[in-house]
C-alpha cells in the first residue's frame, strides 16, 4: 500500500459521509418552514455555511419570510452558496422596504460575485440607511469593478463613519485590483 492509499478514506466511508451531509441539508431545509423563528434563522445560517446548491430554492423562498430575522440571513446565505439562481431574487431584495433585508441582499450580492449587480449596488449607496450604504460599499469593493470607483468617491465624505470606512476599504480594493490589471 503506497502513501497516497493510506491517506485516502475508503469509498464506503465517503459515501456514508455524503449521505449524512445530504440528510442534514434536507433537515435544515425542512426547518426553514418551522413555526419557530429561531429554528428558521439558524437553519438559513447553517445552510449558507454548508453551501449546498439544493438549498438555493428554499433560501430564495425564505427571502419572503414574514420575519426579517430569517430573510436577511437567507440573503447572506445565498451569497455564500454562490449559485447564480440567487442573482435576480437578491436584486429584488435589495429594493425591499425592509432595511435589514437590503443589508443582507447587498452582502449576498457581494459574495455572489456577479458584476451585473454593480449598478444596483451603486444605487444602494444613496440609501437613507447608513448600514445599507456601508454594505453596498463593501459589496462594490468585493466585486472590484472599476465602474464603482466614481460613485464610491462621491460618498467618500458620507456623514456616517462606518460608511466612510467601508468606502475607504472598497476604494483600496478597487485601486489594488486596477493596478494588478494594468
Amino acid at each position: 500500500m503506497g502513501m497516497a492509499d493510506a491517506r485516502t478514506p475508503p469509498r464506503p466511508k465517503i459515501a456514508a459521509e455524503e449521505a449524512a451531509r445530504r440528510a442534514r441539508v434536507r433537515g435544515l431545509v425542512a426547518l426553514l418552514k418551522s413555526p419557530h423563528l429561531d429554528e428558521r434563522w439558524k437553519a438559513a445560517e447553517k445552510l449558507g455555511v454548508i453551501g449546498d446548491g439544493s438549498a438555493v430554492i428554499p433560501l430564495i423562498e425564505a427571502l419572503h419570510d414574514p420575519f426579517v430575522e430569517v430573510s436577511w440571513i437567507a440573503a447572506k446565505s445565498l451569497g455564500e452558496i454562490g449559485d447564480g439562481r440567487a442573482y435576480e431574487p437578491l436584486l429584488e431584495a435589495l429594493r425591499s422596504p425592509e432595511k435589514w433585508l437590503r443589508i443582507g441582499a447587498a452582502i449576498g450580492l457581494g459574495r455572489l460575485g456577479d458584476k451585473r449587480a454593480v449598478p444596483a449596488l451603486v444605487e444602494a449607496l444613496k440609501d437613507q440607511k447608513a448600514l445599507v450604504r456601508k454594505h453596498a460599499a463593501w459589496a462594490l469593493g468585493v466585486l472590484a469593478d472599476p465602474a464603482a470607483i466614481g460613485p464610491l468617491e462621491a460618498i467618500r465624505d458620507d456623514p456616517d463613519p462606518r460608511v466612510r470606512e467601508a468606502v475607504r476599504d472598497a476604494l483600496a480594493r478597487l485601486t489594488s485590483a486596477k493596478e494588478r490589471s494594468d
